[in-house]
């Protein structure tokens, strides 16, 4: 088998074999390294997947709203003489976006955009009874916005295909008032708009807050409860490229003039924590990376410093240097490579533990992680470029050495 084999990597393997101690030693820091990228990277990677999912899943990437009313001081006219006045920020009233059909249209028509969808929001009260709960209406139109954002997951009764006399309410709500699907309820705005309807669906965003306050309805009921005839107080979007959303949104804000909200800015904090943790796992690679290579590198470097005399009766018998540079590359990358292969499988081995111990009180994961086959393929290509580098110094070092010289040695 050896004899089909090139000289390098005849000279190569024998080497390897004489010194296994040093050779299991070096493999098995460059397996234990690769391990920890590949398990470092899949769970940070899940992670992010995990929290982009649940931040994105329910908003909106672009909101397209109506300018803010601004207060503008009077000026009175005299004898010259300059007025201060104090101008107090105006009462914000409930009004729809200016000719939202026709950005509904604009912006469907841009280049990347996925999803365009109608929306009217506004404060009401549900009364059923006694009671009287504060709520927040969102009026909607489900064959858009149901694309928009994933309600039809969290539906947990009933169906989310709302009509004109149908609401969806929120689990805690529907428990509060001891209602469930099929139930009627009143609900009633401060613009005196009043309906009863039927509850066609109940969610639970896993959020008491947003479960107890919010209440889907259609846009045309929206409208008619909110005084607000024809109009929208939104216009949401989704794109097929979610990042490019701040791009996108000062497009549309640059063309039409009203306020356009991303999901970039308005969740920066949660932007930047992405950021961060992306940053902080390509330090991890590269100092293990680094870590690798100088082990690498110091085993090599004694090599050719216990083989010199074995090196100089190559050159003398024939063996040129570019032979010599290939040898000991040849090394560093069956190092890195093989490493990198014991690596992966360990990290493999690391993420099916920890999907095990990771669940919640219920049995499901924590959060999901998914074996990517490139994560594996990317860590075998990178250790063994680190072994080729790391074996750069040592071979130049090898095939530099005087055959005389390391004879006598």
């Amino acid at each position: 088998m050896n004899s089909a084999l090139p000289f390098e990597w005849i000279l190569a393997i024998r080497f390897m074999r004489q010194a296994r101690m040093q050779t299991l030693l070096i493999m098995s820091g460059v397996a234990l390294g690769v391990s920890v990228i590949v398990f470092i990277s899949a769970l940070i990677s899940g992670l992010q997947t995990n929290l982009f999912k649940r931040t994105l899943d329910f908003q909106a990437q672009i909101i397209i709203l109506p300018p803010k009313e601004i207060s503008r001081p009077l000026h009175q006219a005299g004898d010259g003489a300059m007025l201060a006045t104090l101008v107090q920020p105006r009462a914000q009233r409930l009004q729809s976006v200016d000719q939202w059909q026709t950005v509904l249209a604009q912006v469907a028509k841009m280049d990347g955009v996925s999803v365009v969808a109608p929306v009217v929001s506004g404060a009401g009260f549900i009364v059923r009874g006694e009671a009287n709960k504060a709520v927040g209406l969102t009026g909607i139109e489900p064959e858009t916005y149901l694309q928009l954002i994933a309600l039809n997951s969290k539906i947990i009764a009933g169906t989310a295909n709302i009509t004109g006399t149908d609401m969806l309410v929120g689990l805690d709500l529907a428990k509060d008032l001891g209602v469930w699907t099929g139930d009627k309820l009143n609900l009633q705005t401060a613009s005196g708009g009043t309906a009863t309807l039927s509850i066609r669906g109940i969610f639970d965003y896993g959020n008491s807050g947003m479960n107890s306050r919010s209440v889907y309805i259609a846009l045309r009921t929206a409208q008619s409860l909110l005084d607000l005839a024809g109009g929208v107080t939104s216009v949401e979007v989704n794109l097929d490229e979610p990042f490019t959303a701040e791009t996108v949104a000062q497009t549309i804000q640059a063309q039409t003039g009203l306020k356009v909200d991303s999901w970039i800015a308005t969740n920066a904090q949660f932007f930047s924590a992405l950021e961060a943790q992306g940053m902080s796992n390509n330090v991890i690679r590269f100092f293990v990376g680094l870590t690798a290579a100088l082990g690498i590198a110091s085993v090599l470097v004694v090599s050719v410093v216990q083989k010199s005399k074995a090196i100089g009766i190559l050159r003398a018998t024939g063996t040129s240097r570019q032979q010599i540079l290939r040898l000991f590359l040849l090394q560093g990358a069956l190092t890195g490579l093989i490493g990198s292969l014991l690596g992966a499988f360990v990290g493999w081995l690391f993420l099916i533990v920890w999907r095990n111990i990771a669940i919640n009180a219920d049995g499901t994961q924590l959060f999901p992680i998914t074996f990517d086959p490139m994560l594996f393929v990317y860590a075998a290509v990178g250790a063994t470029l680190v072994g080729i580098l790391a074996a750069l110094f040592p071979a130049l070092q090898a095939a530099r050495l005087d055959p005389a010289v390391a004879i006598r040695g």
